[in-house]
């Protein structure tokens, strides 16, 4: 096998291909857009880290290509649909660069709490003072950790070992898994509340952009420290620059910016920002981190020669090819299931349950188990979580999993069942195939039946006289008009659920006036991107 290697790779990272007699490995760095077109055809896999766009151009290119390696977390340089469809492997490192991330981390938090850049280059200028530069000791501190995931578990034993109290906010983490790291969940607000010093450690999704924003500096001690070693736009920079002029905040380290390098006003003003902490993305540059990431890729890439599975791969979905076409339609009605219910369940599950009925369930299932949680967990990793990975990633997140076949069924052909379980209760959704077209039958213990869209509105109420007209006039107000509505109901001016589909989607503002209107148990907005 021919590997061409476009970036910057660590040598002894390097070690599995370069001793493999079968594999054949060429460094060519900085090459031009154009030269890379012209020799990648000649290449059977490539390795890069982020300074090469390996794109749809370039894959057209590449006539031999069999696998991309990327080695290190992310892979936005990398269009993985294009490769998809060439059916060219997409590997990345997700775990090489854990530790350093974290020990960056710490090592931020702790000069700023020490003052230790400023004492540096005031004493590199010939002065010799030392009342100017306390400092303040973690001991004793609240540190509230946002994503308990690879590297905030690390962030959190290690201001544990500080004797710091530890709080944590994770709604994709179990309380078991919490347990395992000596931290207990708190929901967002207390962990605002409470801090003395907030460290965001989640990937950066619609989620978590801007989930410090400036209403939460608002709920934040006085004197409080920010920490952002994680992806730029988790926090609100122009929030946070605010914060720190106002005083509210005491201090802040960033490592990480939404533009890099970082040229807005706001961004070169924060950085500029006496109370302000600045290094420019060196969460992964350490050499152990950059020798870890080659040896994973590298590892990955000797498998794929071997025929071994491949640990780290980001597009390969794995079917018995007998099944495929028969099973095509389920994988997308579980998918819907999990990215459905993952959005209205409370956090930290405990046990997913898959459950099929009927015909279905005379099939190997795995394939859609795993479908559906990777669809179910998609929301809440710093990695793409798919196929091969989505029961690895649960268990790290603590989450047993269960898949339970039975060809007994009362009123459907086929049906899928979700049960999702955390300290709250029990959540289900189940859902069937009707002329091949994914419907959700269950949600709760509501018998309901409606197509899934891309945009709904779901609400749990007690049934009154004129309620749905009140949601209708709410949403006709702002615009948004109603498709199609589902009412499930066990008795007459009980409980109910509703279900609407909207043409667009439901804002924040809009959700707070159905609220005020019918004082709805639950009530969510609901984006699908698998319809």
């Amino acid at each position: 096998m021919k590997v061409l290697i476009t970036d910057e790779i660590s040598d002894n990272g390097l070690l599995p291909l370069t001793e493999d007699p079968r594999i054949h490995i060429d460094k060519k760095l900085g090459l031009s857009i154009p030269e890379l077109h012209k020799i990648i055809g000649g290449y059977e896999a490539i390795i890069t880290r982020s300074g090469t766009l390996v794109d749809k151009a370039l894959l057209d290119c590449a006539d031999n290509l069999k696998i991309v390696a990327r080695a290190g977390v992310g892979i936005d340089n990398v269009d993985v649909d294009a490769a998809s469809s060439k059916g060219i492997i997409v590997v990345n490192a997700p775990y090489g660069n854990v530790n350093s991330a974290a020990e960056h981390t710490m090592a931020i938090m702790l000069s700023l709490f020490r003052n230790v850049p400023m004492a540096n280059t005031s004493l590199k200028g010939g002065d010799w003072k030392r009342a100017l530069f306390t400092g303040c000791e973690l001991k004793g501190k609240t540190v509230g950790i946002i994503g308990l995931g690879k590297v905030g578990g690390r962030v959190a034993r290690r201001c544990r070992a500080f004797e710091a109290e530890v709080i944590t906010y994770d709604p994709y983490i179990s309380e078991k898994r919490a347990d395992d790291f000596g931290v207990k969940l708190q929901p967002l607000e207390d962990i605002i509340r409470f801090s003395d010093v907030i460290t965001v450690h989640t990937p950066l999704n619609d989620e978590t952009r801007n989930i410090i924003s400036s209403d939460s500096f608002k709920g934040m001690k006085d004197g409080v420290v920010i920490i952002n070693c994680a992806r730029g736009g988790i926090i609100n920079e122009a929030a946070m620059l605010e914060a720190l002029e106002s005083g509210k905040c005491a201090g802040a380290a960033f490592d990480v910016w939404s533009q890099e390098p970082p040229k807005t006003d706001v961004l070169q003003k924060l950085i500029a920002h006496p109370k302000m902490l600045v290094t420019p993305h060196l969460g992964a540059n350490t050499f152990e981190a950059q020798k870890n990431v080659a040896v994973d890729v590298s590892k990955e890439i000797v498998n794929y020669v071997d025929g071994r599975p491949l640990e780290n791969a980001v597009n390969i979905p794995r079917f018995d090819p007998d099944q495929m076409e028969h099973m095509k339609p389920f994988m997308q009605l579980v998918s819907i299931l999990g990215d459905f219910i993952s959005q209205l369940a409370p956090p930290n599950p405990n046990k997913v349950t898959f459950t099929y009925n009927g015909q279905l369930a005379r099939f190997d299932c795995a394939p859609l188990s795993v479908s559906g949680l990777a669809a179910l967990l998609n929301h809440c990793t710093d990695q793409e979580v798919n196929m091969v990975n989505a029961s690895l990633i649960a268990r790290e997140m603590g989450i047993e999993v269960e898949s339970i076949r039975s060809t007994e069924t009362d009123s459907f052909s086929s049906l899928i069942t979700l049960s999702l379980e955390s300290a709250q209760g029990r959540r289900t959704i189940a859902g069937t195939l009707f002329e091949g077209t994914p419907k959700i039958v269950k949600m709760r213990d509501y018998a309901i039946d409606f197509r899934p869209e891309k945009d709904m509105l779901v609400i749990n109420y007690q049934d009154r006289s004129g309620l749905i007209g009140k949601i209708g006039t709410v949403l006709g107000e702002a615009d948004v008009n109603i498709g199609n509505m589902s009412l499930g109901r066990q008795e007459k001016a009980g409980e109910a659920m509703v279900v609407f589909s909207v043409d667009s989607p439901v804002d924040e503002e809009t959700l707070q006036k159905v609220s005020e209107a019918v004082s709805p148990k639950f009530i969510k907005a609901v984006h699908l991107d698998q319809v």
